[in-house]
Formats: C-alpha cells, sequence, structure tokens
C-alpha cells in the first residue's frame, strides 16, 4: 500500500521506516503459534483494505500495536503481506489474537465465522467432489488432461441450426466438423479474463451435442480445482447435475442451496460478500419444463419458492445469487434459450477429429484384447492389399472411410464408443459370412446384442421381452423427451432389476449417474441415440399387432391397424416434431426395414421373409413419396432427414442415380424437388462433394432458391457457367449475408454476371466472415461493377483472393482496385489478366503496391501495359518486397521494359515468381535479364517462354546461370534456341545445383544440343524435369540421353513428344531404364517408335519398378500392337500408367 493513498490512520503512526528494525528480528521473539498462527492464512483471504483499516485503528486504541509496528505494518508491500506483519506483531504479545478474535467477532462477525470455519467446509467439499469424481472409471482410466491443453472453443454464440436441428443432423450438416471460427480455449482460462481490459465472465455457456462430452468436462474441472490446478479464486464450486432437480416442482433459493450443499455452514461462503462461488447447472435440458426467460416472474426473495425453470432463469438474470459465477452446460438448442445479453461467454466442446477416432478405435481394441481370452487374429503375409492382410484396427478404419455418414457421426464421442465396439469385436469374429454393417440401425443392433449372428444368438422370446419392457420406457420417455430415470421409473415398466445384472440388455446400454451433493442416483442410456434405436425398435415390434395409435400410451385412441397405418402414423408424428427430435428415431424406424437389418433381426424378432418384404415396400414407398412431395421454396432440413430414412432403408438406386448425375455434370434440367432433396443429402454425406461442391452448369434461379438453405454449410462452392441472372445474385447475396454461412471459396465463374448482379453480392461481403476466395472469372461486370466490388472490399477484412480476370474492368476498374490496395489488409491474391487494361491503370495498382505490404500474387497479363506499365511495375518492385509472383504474360513487354524490370530486380528482396512469356523481349532484355541474375538471389521461377532471345540472348542467361543459386525453374520454350544455345546451358548446368526444373521445347537444338544435354546430365544432380519436347532429336540425341540415364540419379520426368527418335533410340532407351531407378514419367508420343521400339521399352519394364507413367501414342504400333505393348508393360510393371 503507498504513502499517498494516505489511509486514516492516527497521523503519529506516520515515521522513517529506515530507522526501523528487521522484521526478522520480530519474528525470532514469537515463540507460541496458537490461534493466529493457526487461522493466518484465512486471515490473509478475507482481511481486506476497510477491514484492516479499522482493525488497526482498534487495536491502537488497546494499545496491542505501537507506533512502530503501524508503521511496519504500512510499510509492507500487498494486503497479504500487511495481514502477515499485523499476525507477526500480535504474536508476540497476544498468540491466541483474543483482542483480533473479539473485535472481529462483535463488528464482523461474517469474516469472524469465514476466518474459522472457511477450510474446513472448502475441504470437506472437495472431499466430497472428489469421491464422485472417482466413481467415474473412465475419467480414472484415462487421466485428466493437462490444464493448458484446448478442451473448448470460444464461438460467438449459438447458430440458427444448432437452434432448430436435431443433434446427429447438425453433425452431419458440418461434415463432423467444429465450428468455423472457434478460438481453442484450456479449461483454467474459462473463467478468466481473456484481455487485460476486460473482466472475468459471471454467466458462461457451453454448448455441445449429446455425448460429446459435457458432463465429463465437468468432472474434469472439478477434479482439477479440488486439486488446485485450476482457478484458484473460486472459493467454492458447486456442480449441480439438473436431473437432480427435476423430481421437485417448486423451490426457493434458500431450499435449492440446502439440496446442492448440504454440509454445515456451506452457507457462510454461499452468502458471503467476499467469496467466489462458482455454480455448475449440467444438462439444463433435463428440467421438465423448459426455460422462459420471458415469461418467468422476476423475484429477489431467497424465501420465494419458484417453479425450478423459473428459479434458474431469475439465478441467470442475476436477481438471486447476483455474486455466484456461473457456467451453464447444454444442448444447442435449449442454451439458445438463454438470451444473449445474459451471457458474458459462449463455448462449445469440440467434435472428436480423425486423429481422436483413431486413437479411440485403438484404445477400443486394446481394451477388448485385455478383456478377452480370444487373440487378436494376426495379419497373413501378402503382397496384395486383401482384407485378410490388414490388422483389425486397419480393416474397421477402412470400413469406416467406406461408410461416410458412420464416420461423420464418429465425430460424437459417444457414438464414436459404440460404432468402434461394434465394429472392433465382429472383425476379431473373423467370419466371411458376416459383412461388417453398414449402417447406423446394424451397428446398433449388434451392440445391443452382441451375440445376433453367433450361434448363441438370443432367442425370440428374450428380445421381445426386452422391447416389451426397456423399449416401451425408451419409446414413450423419448415422447416426454426425458432421458433420465429413477428406479421408480424402472418399476412401472417393469425393467429389468436395478442395476442390471451382467450380460443383460439394461447392462450393455444403461448406466448410472451419481448426484454431486448426495447418495441419489439416475439412469441414463450410454448415449440418447441408443434410447432411440430401443424406441424404434418396440414401435417396430408393436406396430405389427396394435391396434391403437401407438404415440398415446393410454388405450384410449383412434384404432390404427397394420404396420402401414403406424408407419404412416410415425412419419407424420416425425414431421410435427419439435427441433427434429423423432429424426434419428425415425431413421432407425426405416433402417430395421432394410434387407440386412432383416436377416440380422427377422428371426429374433419372429418377422417372416415376405412380411419384411412388404413392409419394405410400403416404407419406401411412402419415404418416395414424401420425398418427391417435399415441393415448397427450399429444401428444409426435414426433407433431408427423409432422405436420410431412405439411405438407411438401403434403397440406394434413386441415391446413386443423382450422386453419378453430380459427378459427371448432368444434373442439368433434372433439379426438381425430390432431386434437390437428394442432392442436399450427398452435400453432406458424398465423397463427390467432401473437399468441394461442383454445381456447374446445372442451376437456374428456381434450383438455386430450393437448394440455397444447404449450401450455406458448403466449405468451397463452384457454380460455374450458371447464367445466373439479377434474381439469381440476389439469391447468392442472402446466401453469403446469413449468419451460419461456412462457405470459404465460392466460383461463380463464367456465369453471366452484370454489374448489376455484382451489387447483392458485394452487399454481402460487407457482413460476410468466411468467404477468403472469391472466382468471378469469365463475366461481365465492367468498370461500373468493380467499383460497387472495390467499395465492399475497402470494409471486408477477410477475402484473400479475387479473380477478375476477362470481366472488362478496364482503367477505371483497375483505378478503384488500386484504391482498395492501399487500405485492404487481407487481399494477398489479385487476377485482373485480360481486361483492357492500359499503362494509366496499371500505374495506379503500381503506386498502391508501394504502400501494400500484403499483396503476393498479382497479374496483370494479357493487358495493354506495353513497356510504360512494365516501367510503372518496376519502380513499384524496388521498394515493396512482399509481392512474391508477378505475371506479365502478353503485355507486349520489349528490351526496354525488361531493362527496367531487371533493374528492380537487382534491389527486390521479394519476388520469387515472374512470368514474361509471350512478349516481344530480344536479345538486349536478355541480356538485361542475365544481369540481374547474378545479383538477385530471390527469385525462384523464370518464365521466358515465346520470346525473342535467339543463342546470344539465351546463352547471356546461361552465363548467370553459372553463378546463381536461386532460380529454381526456367523456361526458354519457343525461343529460337539452336545448339549454340543448348551447349552454353549444358555448360552451366555442370556447375549448378538448384536448377530443379529446364523447359526447352519447340527449339531446334538438333542432335547436337540434346548431346550437349545429356552429357550435363551425367554429372548434374539437381535437373529434375526435362522438357525437350519438339527439339528435332533422333536417335544420336536419344543415345546420348539413354548414356547419361544410366549414370543419373535425379531426372524424374522427361519429355522427349514430337522427336524422330526410332527403333534405334528406343532399344538404347530401353537399356537405360534396365537400370536407372530414378524416373518417375517418360513421354515418347509421336517419335517414330513403331512396334519393335516400342517392345523395347516393354520389355525393359519387366526390371524397372520406379517408372509411373508412360506414353507411347502416336507411335505407328496400331490396335494390336497396342494390345499386346499394353498387356506387356502391366505385366512388368502393374502401378506404371500406360496412355498407348
Amino acid at each position: 500500500m503507498e504513502m499517498n493513498l494516505q489511509i486514516p490512520w492516527q497521523e503519529d503512526c506516520y515515521m522513517d521506516l529506515k530507522s526501523t528494525s528487521p522484521k526478522s528480528v520480530t519474528r525470532n521473539k514469537m515463540e507460541d503459534a496458537g490461534w493466529l498462527r493457526k487461522h493466518q492464512k484465512m486471515l490473509q483471504r478475507f482481511i481486506s483494505g476497510p477491514l484492516l483499516v479499522d482493525v488497526v485503528n482498534h487495536l491502537r486504541k488497546q494499545d496491542q500495536l505501537s507506533t512502530e509496528g503501524v508503521g511496519l505494518i504500512q510499510g509492507a508491500g500487498c494486503m497479504e503481506d500487511k495481514v502477515r506483519t499485523l499476525v507477526d506483531l500480535l504474536c508476540v504479545s497476544d498468540p491466541q489474537g483474543s483482542s483480533l478474535r473479539a473485535y472481529l467477532q462483535g463488528s464482523y462477525p461474517e469474516e469472524h465465522s469465514l476466518v474459522i470455519l472457511y477450510e474446513s467446509v472448502v475441504q470437506h467439499q472437495k472431499d466430497s467432489l472428489l469421491q464422485v469424481v472417482r466413481e467415474d472409471k473412465s475419467l480414472t482410466k484415462q487421466g485428466v488432461n493437462h490444464t493448458s491443453e484446448p478442451a473448448l472453443l470460444l464461438v460467438e454464440g449459438v447458430s440458427d441450426l444448432q437452434q432448430r436441428e436435431h443433434d446427429l443432423i447438425q453433425v452431419l450438416v458440418n461434415r463432423g466438423a467444429g465450428p468455423l471460427h472457434g478460438r481453442p480455449l484450456s479449461l483454467d482460462k474459462l473463467l478468466a479474463p481473456l484481455t487485460r481490459v476486460s473482466t472475468a465472465p459471471r454467466v458462461t455457456l457451453t454448448v455441445g451435442v449429446s455425448g460429446i462430452g459435457k458432463s465429463r468436462l465437468v468432472r474434469q474441472f472439478v477434479h482439477l480445482w479440488c486439486m488446485g490446478k485450476i482457478c484458484p479464486e473460486m472459493n467454492l464450486v458447486i456442480p449441480v447435475s439438473c436431473w437432480e432437480l427435476s423430481s421437485y416442482e417448486r423451490l426457493s433459493i434458500e431450499k435449492l442451496l440446502r439440496l446442492i450443499a448440504p454440509q454445515d455452514n456451506t452457507d457462510l461462503i454461499l452468502t458471503s460478500s467476499v467469496c467466489k462461488v462458482l455454480l455448475i447447472f449440467d444438462g439444463l435440458e433435463e428440467f421438465r419444463s423448459p426455460l422462459d426467460f420471458s415469461e418467468a416472474p422476476v423475484t429477489s426473495d431467497p424465501r420465494r419458492e419458484l417453479p425450478i425453470s423459473d428459479l434458474i432463469t431469475n439465478i441467470v438474470r442475476g436477481n438471486l445469487l447476483p455474486c455466484a459465477t456461473l457456467w451453464l452446460l447444454s444442448r444447442p438448442g435449449v442454451g439458445a434459450k438463454v438470451p444473449a445479453g445474459l451471457v458474458d461467454r459462449v463455448t462449445e466442446v469440440p467434435p472428436f477429429s480423425r486423429t481422436h477416432i483413431q486413437e479411440h478405435l485403438l484404445n477400443v481394441l486394446k481394451h477388448l484384447q485385455e478383456n478377452s481370452t480370444t487373440p487378436l487374429p494376426s495379419p497373413v503375409p501378402s503382397n496384395s492389399h486383401t482384407h485378410a492382410s490388414r490388422s483389425p484396427s486397419e480393416q474397421v478404419w477402412a470400413h469406416l472411410n467406406s461408410q461416410k455418414p458412420l464416420l461423420l457421426l464418429c465425430s460424437v464421442p459417444g457414438i464414436c464408443h459404440i460404432v468402434t465396439t461394434t465394429l472392433s469385436r465382429l472383425v476379431r469374429v473373423e467370419s466371411e459370412d458376416m459383412p461388417l454393417p453398414r449402417t447406423l440401425t446394424e451397428v446398433y443392433a449388434h451392440y445391443c446384442w452382441p451375440h445376433l449372428s453367433s450361434t448363441n444368438a438370443p432367442s425370440n422370446g428374450s428380445i421381445r421381452k426386452r422391447l416389451a419392457t426397456l423399449g416401451r420406457l425408451a419409446f414413450y420417455s423419448l415422447l416426454r423427451q426425458r432421458s433420465t430415470f429413477s428406479e421408480a421409473d424402472f418399476r412401472t415398466y417393469g425393467a429389468d432389476t436395478v442395476p442390471p445384472a451382467p450380460g443383460t440388455l439394461g447392462h450393455r446400454v444403461l448406466r448410472r449417474e451419481r448426484s454431486w451433493s448426495s447418495d441419489g442416483a439416475c439412469w441414463r442410456f450410454v448415449h440418447s441415440s441408443i434410447q432411440e434405436f430401443l424406441a424404434a425398435l418396440y414401435y417396430y415390434t408393436a406396430s405389427r399387432r396394435g391396434v391403437f395409435d401407438l404415440f398415446s400410451e393410454s388405450s384410449v385412441s383412434w384404432p390404427r391397424i397394420g404396420f402401414q397405418n403406424h408407419y404412416r402414423a410415425a412419419l407424420q408424428k416425425r414431421g410435427t416434431a419439435a427441433n427434429g427430435s423423432l429424426d434419428l428415431f425415425m431413421r432407425f424406424l426405416s433402417g430395421l426395414l432394410s434387407v440386412a437389418s432383416g436377416t440380422l433381426l427377422g428371426g429374433a424378432l419372429g418377422v417372416g421373409r415376405e412380411e419384411q418384404v412388404n413392409q419394405r415396400t410400403v416404407a419406401t414407398t411412402l419415404l418416395q413419396n414424401a420425398v418427391v412431395g417435399s415441393g415448397g421454396d427450399s429444401v428444409s432440413m426435414h426433407s433431408v432427414a427423409t432422405v436420410t430414412c431412405l439411405a438407411e432403408l438401403q434403397q440406394g438406386e434413386w441415391l446413386r442415380s443423382v450422386e453419378e448425375d453430380l459427378i459427371g455434370c448432368r444434373l442439368r434440367g433434372k433439379l426438381k424437388a425430390g432431386v434437390c432433396a437428394i442432392l442436399a443429402y450427398l452435400l453432406q454425406v458424398s465423397d463427390a462433394c467432401a473437399d468441394e461442391t461442383h454445381l456447374s452448369n446445372c442451376l437456374d434461379s428456381a434450383s438455386l432458391k430450393r437448394l440455397l438453405p444447404q449450401l450455406l454449410y458448403c466449405s468451397k462452392l463452384r457454380m460455374e457457367n450458371n447464367e445466373f441472372k439479377d434474381d439469381a445474385m440476389e439469391l447468392l447475396g442472402s446466401l453469403l449475408s446469413a449468419k451460419d454461412c461456412r462457405i470459404q471459396s465460392l466460383s461463380l465463374a463464367d456465369s453471366s454476371i452484370s454489374s448489376k448482379g455484382v451489387k447483392p453480392l458485394s452487399r454481402s461481403l460487407l457482413v460476410n466472415r468466411t468467404l477468403t476466395i472469391l472466382d468471378l472469372h469469365g463475366n461481365n461486370i465492367g468498370s461500373r461493377g468493380a467499383k460497387t466490388l472495390a467499395e465492399a472490399l475497402k470494409m471486408n477484412q477477410i477475402i484473400t483472393s479475387l479473380n477478375l480476370l476477362s470481366n472488362h474492368i478496364e482503367d477505371e476498374g483497375a483505378c478503384v482496385l488500386a484504391e482498395v490496395l492501399k487500405s485492404n489488409r487481407k487481399l494477398a491474391t489479385l487476377n485482373v489478366q485480360k481486361n483492357a487494361i492500359g499503362p494509366d491503370g496499371v500505374k495506379k495498382i503500381a503506386d498502391s503496391l508501394k504502400q501494400n505490404q500484403t499483396l503476393q500474387d498479382l497479374n496483370v497479363s494479357s493487358n495493354q501495359l506495353g513497356d510504360q506499365g512494365a516501367l510503372f511495375l518496376a519502380q513499384a518492385l524496388a521498394v515493396n518486397h512482399t509481392l512474391c509472383t508477378l505475371s506479365l504474360q502478353s503485355s507486349s513487354v520489349s528490351d526496354k521494359g525488361m531493362k527496367a524490370l531487371t533493374q528492380a530486380l537487382r534491389c527486390n528482396r521479394g519476388l520469387t515468381s515472374l512470368n514474361l512469356r509471350e512478349n516481344s523481349i530480344g536479345v538486349e532484355g536478355a541480356k538485361a535479364i542475365a544481369r540481374a541474375l547474378q545479383e538477385n538471389n530471390t527469385l525462384r521461377e523464370l518464365d521466358l517462354t515465346a520470346n525473342l532471345l535467339h543463342d546470344e540472348g539465351v546463352t547471356a542467361i546461361a552465363g548467370a546461370v553459372k553463378v546463381n543459386r536461386a532460380l529454381t525453374s526456367l523456361h526458354l520454350q519457343w525461343n529460337f534456341m539452336k545448339a549454340g544455345a543448348a551447349k552454353a546451358l549444358a555448360q552451366s548446368l555442370h556447375g549448378n545445383t538448384s536448377i530443379h526444373l529446364l523447359d526447352l521445347q519447340e527449339n531446334a537444338l538438333g542432335d547436337d544440343g540434346v548431346t550437349s544435354l545429356a552429357g550435363a546430365l551425367k554429372v548434374n544432380s539437381s535437373l529434375a524435369v526435362l522438357y525437350l519436347q519438339g527439339v528435332s532429336a533422333g536417335k544420336v540425341g536419344a543415345v546420348s540421353l539413354a548414356n547419361a540415364l544410366t549414370v543419373n540419379r535425379t531426372l524424374h520426368t522427361l519429355d522427349l513428344r514430337g522427336n524422330c527418335i526410332g527403333m534405334g533410340g528406343a532399344k538404347a532407351l530401353s537399356s537405360a531404364l534396365k537400370t536407372n531407378r530414378s524416373l518417375r514419367s517418360l513421354n515418347l508420343q509421336e517419335n517414330s517408335l513403331g512396334m519393335d521400339g516400342a517392345i523395347f521399352i516393354a520389355t525393359a519394364l519387366r526390371g524397372n519398378h520406379q517408372l509411373t507413367y508412360i506414353n507411347l501414342q502416336g507411335n505407328g504400333i496400331g490396335e494390336s500392337g497396342a494390345k499386346v505393348v499394353s498387356d506387356a508393360i502391366r505385366a512388368g510393371a502393374p502401378e506404371c500408367v500406360v496412355d498407348i
């Protein structure tokens, strides 16, 4: 505490502290620990600044403190040090602290009670919590993650999709990925301020689908807090499982606190204004009545009893327990009901990644092995990749990758455990007659009854008996949206005794969950999807003989006879259920009718094959009609869920047909309502849409409108050549403006977009936060459209790549884009090729480059730059060291412009790739670039294709290559070179160790030139790619190259197309291929090899297993000869791709 704070102690206590004796002298006089020492830590914790002032003044009046002692207290550092000094001083004369105790007890009874009781209360609470945590075997077995590891993702809020749809629909739509903009957050930072100027959150909301690990996260947090590893500032942590409160109709806050913290004296900490208390409410969705923040009565009376949901809303609002910190955990749909204004921080539990799934699979296999007397099958040695040659983990992983819906659902840890456990157990059986399950329904059937496919399969009666009890409990609890059960619930439905006996269905699918605050417990299914599966199985068996509506638990309902009526009723009920709560139930019900499920369960359930066929036909017809009739303006998630039922039923002909059309780009004119629904389903699960969704040349405004809600969740979207009119662009603008938009890359190339059409697109960029790549090439936005887009890009700081090739933006458009480059700090790639931009427009862009520090790739090819434009860009390159790639192809640059550019290259330290193809650069320009290359050490790729370099210019460049150690790729195609230039390049390659690619195509090098290059290959150790197409090489040149290949160990691509090496050259190359082990690609197209020459090559490959591609087209082999050669090559080198 600083002197200038002027604490109102007596004035005579200020003195020269330098003259006082050290505190160690005082400590040496202490002999008795007493009450003060025993409670020193608590005194330091609970004595605040104002309280310390009052204590010191009181003790001065009682002559318990001297002037010197007061000075020592004042001179101490922080508040804890001041209290420590006070205790040190009092211990000398009064170790029991009688005066201090009497004063605190009389004037500050709350602080006095905390000092005495706090430590025992907190330790008792920690012991109680640790006892509950230790009963969690999964947490004990897997250990507790380090506190700094990211356990959560910090997000902005709950998305619209999360608010509306079933958990598993959310998982499939997001393809198993987490939130796009989530920031990793470790548990130790959960309740901490995120910045130096921010405050700690009072209300933190964590959302996650069922089975994602929310409750386990709470146990992990509690364990770490009890061990003192996180959140030491929290005096007390009280976790509450919300199912504990669901049995109460009404409670007051006083009764609630007695329930959740029954230990004696806990209320001292809970009600104290100086203590920090964390209340954790885990599972908000388990309250019987939903949270309603708009209708709940407001109260601050601790004794007033309210319905549980209303009590919680008042706690969240801060009307009750305003000083408590809250951590709320729930499924996303319920979490979204908490008003955003009341939540200070929203987090989400991340899903399993592919790596996590594989790790869990290995753990499951290890656990099965440890608990089984049957050893894991050993891989059978084999050269082929057969099923038997793979380990169990490889078999399971390969199967999951072939069944994408299952793999995507494995991103939920709870489902991942069910799927991997089932598949791992089945793989161990090693039965060829039992294929691994392909649908979720099959997986769950095997999980619930592990011996279904064995000779010990459960009997008809045993399964139906369990379904009549446990299945009925699951079904009617699902309708009431209940997921926890008491022993009374089990007795009501006549289910297995609790706890279930080992080996029974209940033992496999139920787990016990203990209360945090009492000996009470509840039962729940190991995952909510198990409850939905058993509910569907019960409904299926009951519907075969049911007379009344099964959705009514009482027998009083309209008669409903026959499976068809019951299935239709379920379909209708699913359509009216809120938030898709019966989507998974309907998926399971449909999956039970598939051929595979019928084979698996039919005998146990007493369902004959003929009955199964009839049921399958009925369900397929109803589902297909529902899909076709799901017209409307847009495809809803409800329609997609109906398609999912068809897929689970394994009626996939329609789905496969649409997928084939999608892959083959044949969807034009076919996107009606039903096809759009199937396409929306494929967007979630098809491999064809995994990396990029290709919807080119098939969309119009109507089909775009139907698909719009589903396109939101595609990450890379190609919608090219669709002739979008203005109304379609308005739809696309709304798509990109949506809150849930996940599109990161969008191509609208060649879609007839005008300056008017680009307006809604530009408006969307003002609010969109996901799109990073925008491709508009081949449209007609013009200068007006460029201006509209530029205004948006000045505000947008997300777009990193913009392609405006062939959009007629001209100089005016280039000027407005140049203004963008001055302020935008994200744009890294800009393509304005073929836009009729002249020197004036390029000058503006070049001027902006002098300031811009983010653009890395600029393409201004095929414009009207000329030497003047090149000069402007050269001036920019002299000061800009950020630009890495510059393309000036077909820009009318001559020697004059080249000299300006090379002058800049001498001092530029950033440019790595320069494209000058198809210009008018001559010998003088080549000499200029040669001089620059001798000084520049950053340029990696140089393309001078189709210029006028001739031998003299290339020779100059070859001289620079001798000393340059940066250039890796050099293109000199079509430059009127002859053997002299080739010899110069060959000489440079003798000593160069950096050139990786050399392109000399379409130059008249002849055999002499090729022979020179072949000589260089014998000693060069860096060249990997050599293009010699059309260089007038004959047999002599081929023989020279063949000789080089016998010693060269780095060249992997050799292109000799369009030469005339003949049979003799082929024979020489075939001999070289027998020993060469580096060449991967060889192109001998159109080389007059003839049948004999091709056979020479084919024969050589019998001993060469490195070549992966060979082209022998156009060599006069004929059809029959081509077959002979092709078969010979495939026999000798089966991995080699042959074009013949």
